[in-house]
């Protein structure tokens, strides 16, 4: 039977990458996004692979839509066997000069997409009990950075409404994966279109990844299913800092304001935040020069839990030693 996976956000960047992934990985492809012109080119780059692909026109802020969506995918393509909530947007701008609507808006997109992409999945999922459902998340869902407060507030809703869901799995003994990946800075043409009312270009901090870095550990987590995935050195420093020092963790990020704005003036951007920016953009933004080529830089819990385990032994074994070591020596009575 063959394999198929739903990317939402799957006409650019990420998204892209991630179903050119899977369907050079030979599974049966559907793109969700709002772009006609870029879905169109996208069902042409993936038939290219020789599997059935599918391209749907829909917001994914709308649940009917999303819905509507997976029972084409279901009818179509056949069972849905991963599915991908990749789609987000973002407002660049200080918290308290972003519009209450923006802040509606980027928790549609970026928190309630996956929430409604994940009912849709686990409507078909969980009657035939598996299945693999990705919430494509970011470091800034575990160290939140200035000047992109709403996104960083959805991304962090995501990583709770998956936790619950988990447990209400685990619960009900349901066989369908849930796994969150956490990704660094990642050369993306959304740094191009999101809106941006700063006065300044917007600029991906070092280090940044190639989008199919991601695209590679999507497809690890779900062929080989793990709680969570942390996707380059930075997001797995971002983790660790913020689990050690929080505070410090403030003071370093607080230094992320200037370092997400180029010297650039431009004038203020409406982005793609309620209507899709046209054109052809692909996979890769405007950071190839500065982009890390690795494929393989990411970790995943199951490895993090073995270290916890690993270190804690060792801890173990340090505190017996000195237990030992502390105790008074033994006297043996004397021989006469």
């Amino acid at each position: 039977m063959a394999r198929v996976a739903v990317v939402t956000g799957g006409t650019a960047g990420i998204g892209l990458a991630t179903a050119h992934r899977f369907a050079e990985a030979g599974w049966s492809v559907a793109v969700i996004a709002r772009d006609p012109g870029r879905l169109a080119a996208a069902e042409r780059a993936l038939a290219a692979y020789g599997r059935p692909v599918l391209a749907i026109a829909a917001d994914v802020a709308d649940p009917a839509a999303v819905d509507a969506a997976a029972a084409r995918v279901e009818t179509q393509l056949g069972p849905i066997r991963a599915w991908v909530n990749n789609a987000m947007s973002t407002v660049v701008n200080p918290a308290d000069r972003i519009t209450p609507d923006e802040y509606r808006r980027v928790t549609e997109t970026t928190y309630l997409s996956q929430v409604y992409g994940t009912l849709a999945a686990l409507r078909y999922m969980k009657r035939r009990n598996r299945g693999a459902i990705i919430q494509v998340s970011s470091g800034l869902a575990i160290r939140a950075a200035p000047l992109q407060a709403p996104y960083c507030a959805a991304k962090f809703a995501v990583s709770g409404f998956t936790d619950a869901l988990r447990c209400e799995l685990i619960h009900d003994r349901v066989a369908v994966s849930l796994s969150v990946v956490y990704l660094p800075a990642v050369n993306t043409p959304q740094f191009n279109w999101a809106r941006n009312r700063t006065g300044r270009r917007q600029y991906a901090p070092d280090p940044v990844f190639d989008p199919r870095l991601c695209a590679e550990a999507i497809l690890y987590a779900v062929e080989h299913p793990r709680r969570e995935v942390w996707v380059g050195r930075s997001s797995m420093m971002m983790a660790a800092a913020q689990a050690i020092a929080p505070a410090l963790a403030d003071r370093k990020a607080a230094a992320m304001w200037s370092a997400q704005l180029a010297d650039e003036a431009i004038p203020e951007k409406a982005g793609n935040l309620y209507d899709p920016v046209p054109g052809d953009v692909g996979i890769d933004g405007r950071f190839t020069d500065r982009t890390k080529t690795t494929r393989g830089e990411f970790c995943t819990s199951r490895a993090r839990d073995l270290l916890v385990g690993g270190l804690a032994g060792l801890a173990v074994l340090g505190l017996a030693g000195a237990a030992l070591a502390a105790r008074p020596p033994r006297r043996f009575p004397e021989r006469r």
